[in-house]
Parts: C-alpha cells; structure tokens; sequence
C-alpha cells in the first residue's frame, strides 16, 4: 500500500511543529538539570570535582559532536527514523546508567549513548521544519525554540522532585522512559511530498573495484562534503565566528553545571537552587522567540553577527549567524564541521573548571572564568566582523571598477580620460576577490 505524504505548509505541519517544540525540550533542556546531580554523584563514587564535571561534559558534548552523523542518517532514512532511534538510544542510556558502579560506566551510559541519541533526535527534530514550513520557517524555529526554554525551565524541578523521592538511581531510570517519548515525537513526523519524484533503485549496485587510492579519494570527498574544510580555509568570517564560539563555549555551560552545587555549598535550600536553573529557562521562553523573530526579519540580516556578539556578551547564543556567512548549498556541511569543533570546547569546559575548583575550593573562581571567556569572545567576535565588514565595504568599488573595465575591454568600448579629451581603449582587465 503506497505510503501518503504530507502537504508542506498544510495542518499537520503545525503538529510537527508541536512535536519538534516537545524534541527540543527533553534533549536540549536536558542538561541543564545535570548541576542537580553533581553533589549527590560525587559523593556517591568519591569523585573529585573534575572527575565529576566529566559527565555533563561528554554528554552535552555527545549532543553537538553527533551532527555530521545524524545528517548521514537523515539523508539515508528520512527524519522519522532517525529521530525514533535516538530516542530509543537516550532511554537506553539512561536506564543502564542508573545500574551504574563507576563513573566510567556512566561516562559512556550516561554520557556518550545518551549525548548521542538526543543529538539525534533534537537535531533531526530541527531539520524536519525545513521540509514542512517555506513561508512560516522563521516563526517556525522560534516556536519550536520555545521548547527548549519549557524544557530548561521543567527539567531541573522534576529532577529534584524525583532525586529526594527515588535517589539518583531511581531517577535516572524514569529519565529513561521520560526520553522514550522522543520516539512518538518521531512517528508524528510523517514523510513530505517533494517536487522531485523519489529515485527508482532497480536492485543491489555491483561490488566495488575500486583501488585504494581510489577508496581515499572516495573517503576524501565524504569528508568534504560533510565537513567543510575548504570553508575554514578561505572564508575568514565563518572563521572568526567558529574560533569566537569555540572559545566562549570554554564559559558558557559553566553555570548550569555549577551553580546549583555553588548555592547549596552558601546555605541555599536545594529547592531554591534548582530553582536558579528554571529562572533561566523561564526567562528564555520569551526570549528566544523574539530574538528567532527579530533575526529572521529580512531587515535586519545584515546586522545577525552583531546581534550574536551582543548575546554572547549578554550571555545569549543562537546560530542564525551561520547562514549569513556561508553559502547555503554548503551550510550542512559547515554546520558538521562548527558543532565538532564545538563539541571539543564542550568536553573540556568543566573538567578544566572543576580543576580549577579543585585547586581553589573556591566556586567564584569558576564564574569569574565564565565571564571572561564569554566577554572576551564577544569583543572578538564584534571586531573581527567590523574589521571584515570594512574590507568588504572597501573591495566592492574597486570589483565594480574591474567589472566595468572589464566590459569595455571585451567589446573594444573607449571611454573618456579624466585627464584629457583624448579617448584610449583599455585593454587591462582587473579581477578583484573579496575575502
């Protein structure tokens, strides 16, 4: 029986929608609610604050690092399937994590599986809106950013509700079946009908011949296409913008992770300190779609990489300034690359935080760290684009005089010289590049 495709911009997007929103919240929200659990695991496996700050560390790293592969996995069997095995893969680590006897079991249950499915479903959950909304994309992504702000807000008071009640064992084995609903996130995400007919496979290709230096040129081109090295190399804005995130992620999951153990360590209730996180989240609910909106506004495009500085600086984050620097036939591909090299500030933020903490037993250490990785990112960033932004501005009248030059050459055109009546025909042409 022929499967039914779904109209884009019809009903049931809105629905998608409404799933994407609830994907968001329970893999993006979720570890924002890890700070709840530092104390207790700590001392449950006698771990130092480092050795600790691993875990929120590889998960959260998980959830960004896994994007050039859930991106293979999507083109190969569609975002429904993708989204419902990540799903499938978060409950699967958090139920064997709360069996856990060491914290390398929970580094990998945890952390690494965990991180993994939720990047799958949250990452597929974003790319699906793509394909259901055209017209309404913008006002799309920031309802469905909204979620992330309910799950941020929710996560940490469920979390303490359930820590006092069922230990963190007990807790981790309900985030388990929590995450499966991820997977009926997935099955609302019905396939779209496209304007292109699916290609017809008439069986098995043959068996490959292929040398090998013909399988690394294979490997090679793979790569590249899901990792823009290219881009890196010769595109100095989407340079500054990957070196600027990379060094202010080293602040910014700083005080998810230590702020709930900084305010029970001065005497805060621990109900009041979760708290903390929910008045982020909360905050964030009506933030994000307007700072969504207020980018997608066709005005204001030329001016989304200041709003990024300005929000690093204020604390903030949003990637809308990626499609404003590359091209967005290679965006996947430098969107694979970005949230790599994220992913490794990610992994080492904590750890080197807790050392640092470790080394000072002093928690004010670790916030002032935060503050100056985030600031000093921000004017990074701002100057950098100012300073690009100049040169651009610079090389257009001279690419425009080339350009002219150039015509007048190719058809035998003359034009007047500024210094005399007399009219010569130029013959040089100019080419100008922008950077």
């Amino acid at each position: 029986m022929p499967q039914v495709l779904e109209r884009a911009e019809g009903c049931w997007a809105w629905v998608v929608l409404l799933a994407s929103l609830v994907t968001q919240g329970l893999t993006l929200g979720f570890p924002t609610c890890t700070g709840i659990f530092f104390t207790e695991l700590q001392h449950e496996f006698q771990a130092s604050n480092s050795e600790t700050s691993w875990f929120p560390s590889i998960l959260t790293a998980m959830l960004h690092a896994g994007g050039p592969l859930c991106s293979i996995l999507v083109g190969r069997f569609g975002c429904r399937v993708t989204v419902m095995l990540g799903g499938a893969l978060a409950s699967l680590g958090m139920v064997a994590s709360s069996f856990c006897h060491t914290l390398s079991q929970l580094y990998l249950t945890a952390g690494f599986i965990t991180g993994l499915g939720m990047c799958f479903s949250f990452q597929s959950s974003i790319t699906v809106l793509g394909f259901y909304f055209s017209r309404h994309r913008a006002l799309a992504n920031a309802l469905a950013s909204v979620g992330v702000s309910l799950g941020i807000t929710l996560w940490p008071l469920l979390s303490r509700y359930l820590l006092e009640n069922l230990g963190w064992r007990g807790t981790f084995l309900i985030f388990g079946g929590v995450l499966l609903h991820c997977c009926v996130c997935g099955a609302i995400l019905r396939p779209v009908a496209t304007s292109t007919a699916p290609e017809t496979k008439e069986g098995p290709p043959p068996p490959s011949k292929t040398s090998a230096p013909g399988c690394l040129a294979a490997c090679g081109a793979a790569i590249q296409r899901h990792l823009a090295f290219d881009i890196l190399r010769h595109n100095a804005g989407y340079r500054v913008f990957t070196l600027g995130v990379m060094w202010m992620i080293l602040g910014f999951p700083l005080p998810h992770v230590f702020l709930v153990p900084y305010a029970t360590r001065h005497g805060v209730d621990e109900h009041k300190a979760a708290l903390l996180i929910s008045i982020i989240g909360f905050s964030n609910i009506f933030l994000r779609p307007v700072a969504g909106l207020l980018a997608g506004r066709r005005d204001f495009a030329g001016h989304r990489k200041y709003l990024f500085s300005l929000a690093a600086l204020l604390n903030g984050l949003t990637n809308l300034v990626l499609m404003d620097i590359v091209p967005m036939d290679r965006f996947s591909s430098a969107l694979g690359l970005f949230t790599i090299l994220e992913s490794i500030s990610i992994l080492t933020s904590p750890p080197l935080a807790g050392l640092l903490l470790d080394t000072t037993n002093n928690f004010s250490y670790v916030f002032y760290m935060s503050s100056f990785f985030l600031i000093s990112a921000a004017l990074f960033m701002g100057g950098s684009f100012c300073v690009l932004q100049k040169k651009e501005r610079q090389g257009r009248p001279a690419e425009a005089e080339g350009a002219v030059t150039e015509v007048a050459s190719e058809r035998g055109l003359t034009v007047e010289d500024p210094r005399g009546s007399e009219k010569q025909l130029y013959t040089e042409i100019t080419y100008v590049t922008s950077v």
